[in-house]
């Protein structure tokens, strides 16, 4: 699928690719199944380019609306699943 994913223009090369790849992570989920650990990692990455809880929310409703998968939901069930894999 061609997702077009919420980008800000301030941030630099390596931190676009770093919430590109969090937020592939979130969409292979929903997809297939990802490592439960590379999911965390990422969004622990993704939060320190990311630190505001309101930017999180719009940057979530944006990828939200545009794939249908939930940045929210899927850290959530990382976070409560124990298993080495999670799929949403």
């Amino acid at each position: 699928m061609n997702y077009s994913y919420p980008i800000d223009e301030s941030w630099s090369t390596n931190e676009v690719i770093d919430v590109v790849n969090f937020l592939s992570l979130v969409e292979k989920a929903y997809e297939q199944s990802v490592k439960r650990n590379d999911l965390i990692l990422a969004y622990r990455r993704f939060k320190q380019i990311v630190p505001s809880k309101s930017e999180e929310k719009q940057i979530d409703k944006q990828f939200e609306k545009e794939t249908g998968y939930s940045v929210y939901r899927t850290v959530q069930h990382a976070r409560k699943v124990e298993s080495d894999k999670i799929k949403m």
